[in-house]
């Protein structure tokens, strides 16, 4: 190809060689060519560092998430029955059955599986030394473990062994249950005949050791009731008489024993799964084959190796396997927003930096076109010499990111490099084809006939995007946001980009006559630095060939999806304390045990805390009921309070707001019988509804209280000691009802809204008395009823908080981690946004300097320069944050009704995103600030310099 060789030489050969031409392009423009290798390294360091630090989110939350639930929760438990000559052996082999079938999407954790077998039923002791708290004797229950010696210390005597028929069954049990029983070595211990299980004659059982624990917080101890140390039993009964029981543990080889001494076994396997070995995108082939596991294929050939048709595997890990799928897709909306904006800042920078490189190599590239290049041969030119600046950068940025953001899945992260890659490869070669096109020589050639051209085929691509933009907000609005497990929504992710761009493509348009008339005003008055700065912004966004719109379109994009982001995080956030103060009933909740109201004295010390706003003490019965002669009576929750302060906490809370007035009740018998006026009471809609829309004088039956009447006052949708508020209930003024029945003073909650201090309300707590039989059983047991801190809640007694609860419900591992993705690409869309007016501010410095020059010749001082220098670029991007703003509220506006933020919030909430102007003007500020400080240095900087050294005669280079 001789498109771009040189011409031959008519004399002799002289061995002269032309250059290369991407070394010489790179000597021409060293810095502009590391700029662009920088470029290319940021691009694709976080293109492929962003999904693999997504992915390891996911996983580190997933880990979090099941650890958090428990090594019950996360555990396969088989069962089968214990069958005559079944030994240790056979519960060995069954265990190896089980482990050969895991190691696939999930395996075992490394302290392997628990197993043993469990007796059918307990056993009484009628030994006259064992301990006896209400004169009732213990209960003994037998299981064996395997590998008790290798997590077990013998404190004293040995370790069971298999003894002959005629002998007591050998047994080893806790220290701590030794001590508390009155056990000790060599006890023969006669249980009490039951002929309900017995199977035949037992000698009874021998202690022959006691044992205690390596370490009790070590997973072989779960799920062990009264073993590591005895239980004191306090029976659901009138008497209500404690009694102690107490679990033995023998040997292997001895199942037969137990078999009959327990009157049936059961064996058991728990094969704790660990959380490290699942990985969050594969946790829907984990539960196919978990599902197998348990009632699949799997289970079946399990039971056919084992031979025994009865076994049968249980877990509850399906059911956390669907709420960690529900969570994830919960998260990903938000956590896809900023990586979304921070993509289309990126793609804008690249365009950018391809239009300002062609806006600068234009007519080199035109004059190679002239001298007989080709078309073809300046492109694979182009090509070669931005792979020399592209791909070792690109290479760099995806090695950095691979090792530093480990994870073993690779394919997201390299299709994201690859794609950056070429993005950022192609983008000044296909602009210079763009360049180089026959449409761009008709344009020379005709040129206003070709801006005509140019600007009907602009007008038809922002109609075009308009278009889509109308389309895909109303397909939003239609279906809605993509219910859970449906994925990741496209649609509602590119909506609020769509949003965005139209606003830039708006405001490209208005910007020249909006800045044009602003200056024809500042002209007006006098000073010049003010009319040319706003004369040359109205000119660069118009007329000027270099791009100008594309550096406000990326500030567009990064307010808009930082504004909407914001928005939704600020919701969910608001959200949950919301629904947290509901399900406190304000912001501090004191509840005392069934039966035990709280003290007088608590709820006079605990009004006057400080940042009390109002509290009342509440008699809460959910056991009442109206009764109309000949109909059925209706069952109803009944609430007691003082309705002056009952009525702040409704209003408060904004459920169930109330005039307190209505409760007033008159003093004295007004009925011709003598009988007290009724209480007046507040319904609920539904007790209304169901008492045929009207009620008047209701008869409230409660339950071992008596009964009242209660006069309708008034109706209220909603109560703050309900979270319910379906459930029928009535609203009762605590001093009236209290007259008629004193039983309802027996206050059991006691609510408050206001900025409390917890700690102070736990103190108060700690010195509440508990029932006598609570703090003896604490005594003999051993376990301290209340905890030694002053803060320590007795047991029965419940303190809640608002705060706590929120800060509970925001304690995900998974939501942290989307929040923490999306704030850190919403920086780097704004670093980035930055960058594209710094390149735009550098690409225009000569022009700038070189009438700044000219301006200074007729008597512009440096000052009024570096006024105008700013007064010329900061319009633009105050334009482009205002209207970043505008999209971002307008995509609230827009995409909110279609948003349910119920899986975010973990209740059911309708669905709709509340506008807040104060979650979304903050991040569209700090943006803001961020690029109008980096054009303001870079005005003051490069500003003087241009003023100072740049005068000379002639024109500019």
């Amino acid at each position: 190809m001789q498109d771009l060789a040189p011409p031959p030489a008519s004399g002799p050969r002289t061995g002269h060689r032309p250059a290369r031409w991407v070394r010489t392009r790179l000597r021409a423009a060293p810095w502009t060519a590391l700029l662009n290798a920088v470029l290319a390294f940021a691009v694709v360091l976080l293109a492929t560092g962003l999904p693999r630090g997504i992915d390891r989110a996911e996983d580190a939350a997933l880990r979090d998430f099941l650890r958090d639930r428990g090594i019950d929760a996360t555990s396969l438990v088989t069962h089968a029955a214990l069958r005559p000559g079944d030994g240790s052996a056979d519960l060995d082999a069954v265990a190896g059955r089980l482990l050969a079938h895991t190691g696939g999407e999930f395996r075992v954790s490394a302290g392997g599986p628990v197993y043993g077998v469990r007796g059918s039923q307990v056993r009484t002791l009628t030994d006259p030394q064992l301990s006896r708290p209400d004169d009732v004797p213990p209960n003994l229950a037998l299981r064996h473990l395997a590998g008790l010696a290798e997590h077990a210390a013998l404190v004293d005597g040995r370790w069971p062994a298999p003894v002959p028929a005629d002998r007591p069954l050998q047994i080893v049990v806790s220290q701590a249950g030794a001590e508390k029983l009155n056990l000790r070595i060599g006890d023969v211990l006669t249980e009490e005949p039951d002929p309900r299980f017995r199977l035949g004659p037992t000698p009874g059982t021998e202690v022959v050791g006691t044992f205690r624990p390596l370490d009790e917080a070590d997973p072989y101890w779960t799920d062990i009731a009264c073993l590591t140390r005895p239980c004191l039993k306090i029976p659901d009964t009138f008497e209500r008489k404690r009694r102690w029981e107490a679990t033995g543990l023998t040997s292997g080889d001895d199942l037969d024993r137990l078999l009959t001494w327990a009157g049936g076994g059961q064996l058991y396997w728990r094969l704790p799964i660990d959380p490290d070995s699942l990985r969050a995108d594969r946790l829907p082939a984990a539960g196919r084959e978990l599902a197998s596991y348990l009632t699949g294929p799997t289970a079946a050939r399990i039971t056919t190796e084992t031979g025994r048709p009865d076994l049968r595997t249980f877990s509850t890990l399906p059911e956390l396997f669907a709420l960690a799928t529900a969570r994830r897709d919960a998260a990903a909306p938000p956590a896809a927003l900023g990586p979304a904006g921070l993509a289309g800042v990126v793609v804008v920078v690249l365009c950018l930096a391809a239009a300002l490189a062609a806006d600068r190599r234009g007519p080199e590239l035109l004059l190679l076109q002239a001298r007989g290049g080709s078309r073809r041969g300046v492109l694979r030119r182009l090509l070669g010499e931005g792979a020399a600046l592209v791909l070792p950068g690109a290479a760099l940025g995806t090695l950095l990111a691979l090792l530093l953001l480990p994870t073993p899945r690779w394919g997201a992260a390299l299709l994201a490099g690859v794609t950056a890659t070429g993005f950022a490869l192609l983008a000044f070669p296909a602009r210079a084809l763009l360049l180089l096109g026959p449409r761009a020589r008709a344009r020379g050639g005709a040129r206003d006939g070709g801006a005509r051209r140019v600007d009907a085929r602009r007008v038809v691509g922002e109609l075009a995007v308009l278009a889509v933009t109308a389309a895909a907000v109303v397909e939003v609005r239609r279906r809605g946001a993509a219910p859970p497990g449906a994925g990741l929504d496209p649609l509602l992710i590119t909506a609020p980009l769509l949003i965005a761009l139209t606003t830039g493509l708006l405001l490209a348009r208005l910007q020249p006559p909006l800045v044009g008339a602003l200056a024809r005003a500042v002209g007006r008055r006098r000073g010049a630095a003010g009319f040319l700065g706003l004369a040359g912004a109205a000119r660069g966004s118009g007329g000027r060939p270099r791009p100008s719109t594309l550096p406000m379109l990326a500030l567009l994009l990064a307010v808009t999806t930082a504004g909407f982001g914001a928005d939704v995080l600020d919701a969910v956030d608001t959200g949950r304390a919301r629904e947290s103060r509901y399900a406190t009933g304000g912001d501090v909740m004191v509840s005392a045990p069934k039966g035990y109201g709280l003290a007088p004295s608590f709820v006079e010390a605990a009004g006057p805390l400080p940042g009390v706003r109002a509290a009342t003490a509440i008699t809460l019965l959910t056991d009442a009921a109206v009764l109309r002669p000949g109909q059925p009576h209706l069952t109803i929750s009944l609430v007691v309070a003082d309705p002056p302060a009952y009525a702040e906490i409704s209003r408060s809370l904004g459920r169930g707001a109330f005039d307190p007035a209505r409760l007033a009740a008159p003093d004295g018998p007004r009925w011709p019988d003598g009988r007290e006026d009724p209480v007046p009471a507040l319904y609920s809609r539904g007790l209304l509804d169901l008492l045929g829309g009207h009620a008047g004088a209701e008869r409230i039956y409660l339950t071992s209280t008596g009964e009242l009447r209660a006069q309708y006052a008034g109706t209220v949708g909603a109560t703050p000691a309900l979270r319910d508020s379906t459930h029928p209930f009535i609203v009762l003024p605590a001093g009236p009802a209290t007259a008629r029945l004193p039983e309802l003073r027996n206050h059991g909650y006691w609510f408050a809204v206001g900025d409390i201090d917890e700690a102070a309300v736990r103190r108060l707590v700690h010195d509440l008395p508990v029932h006598p039989l609570i703090a003896d059983t604490a005594r003999l047991s051993g376990v301290p009823y209340v905890g030694p801190s002053p803060e320590s809640v007795p047991d029965g007694y419940l303190v809640k908080t608002a705060a706590g609860l929120t800060a509970s419900l925001a304690d995900d591992p998974l939501q942290r981690a989307a929040n923490r993705v999306f704030w850190a690409t919403t920086a780097g869309a704004g670093a980035f946004a930055l960058l594209a007016a710094l390149l735009t501010l550098l690409r225009a410095a000569p022009d700038r300097a070189a009438v700044l020059a000219r301006l200074r010749t007729m008597g512009l001082r440096p000052r009024q320069g570096l006024a105008l220098i700013l007064v010329e670029t900061l319009p633009q991007t105050l334009l482009a944050a205002a209207g970043g703003a505008l999209a971002s509220l307008a995509a609230v506006l827009l995409l909110g009704p279609a948003l349910d933020l119920s899986a975010l919030l973990g209740t059911r909430v309708p669905p709709g995103l509340p506008l807040r102007p104060a979650a979304v003007l903050p991040p569209a500020l700090a943006l803001t600030a961020l690029v109008a400080a980096g054009v303001l240095g870079e005005a003051l900087l490069t500003g003087r310099r241009q003023i100072t050294t740049d005068l000379r005669v002639g024109d500019a280079p």
